[in-house]
């Protein structure tokens, strides 16, 4: 996913500054992509000498200008055009599976770690996801249902939430089973 489209869409929900943009990309799970923050930066310029937001450069004391950018008509046709493209299915790369393969080398408490730590792991995410989502304070929440525009959207939003979530707890099933299936070998 090209980091420019997540912006366009942040920006069709509402007007933001690149910070606030920054922050919600920072923020989200919802968002894969893994650019450096000055990409953002670079990616709004492009957008607004395309033509596809609006800048508007509003004073501050003592701090920089803030730029708060609005999606233009021409950035919502843009957007439109691409959410309706051809889906691709999601690129699933899962080096455990690749350690799991060859992890008959591994001493039985040596696997037992590996998959211990990775557990643990998925636990702290499905956590994190939990917590991000009730927590809401003082920050923008990225597909936060509450702040949808319409109960379309809310409900769309709903969905990409729950997959994230079940995904989570799939992968917290799996090796569960995993490690139970081992310890009866």
């Amino acid at each position: 996913m090209s980091i420019e489209f997540a912006i366009l869409g942040i920006l069709s929900w509402k007007p933001l500054s690149g910070y606030d943009l920054k922050k919600m990309v920072e923020g989200s799970t919802a968002l894969y992509w893994s650019g450096n923050n000055n990409e953002i930066y670079r990616t709004l310029v492009s957008l607004h000498d395309r033509g596809l937001v609006t800048r508007e450069i509003l004073p501050q004391q003592n701090y920089p200008a803030r730029k708060i950018y609005t999606i233009t008509t021409k950035g919502q046709v843009e957007l439109k055009k691409w959410v309706l493209s051809k889906p691709t299915l999601p690129q699933r790369k899962h080096t455990l599976l690749i350690q799991v393969a060859w992890a008959d080398q591994a001493a039985p408490d040596e696997l037992d770690t590996l998959l211990q730590e990775y557990e643990d792991e998925v636990y702290t995410e499905t956590l994190l996801i939990t917590a991000q989502r009730q927590s809401k304070a003082g920050r923008l929440a990225y597909l936060d249902v509450s702040q949808a525009r319409t109960k379309r959207e809310a409900y769309l939003w709903s969905m990409i939430q729950e997959n994230e979530t079940t995904y989570y707890q799939n992968e917290l099933s799996w090796v569960r089973k995993l490690r139970q299936g081992l310890c009866e070998l």
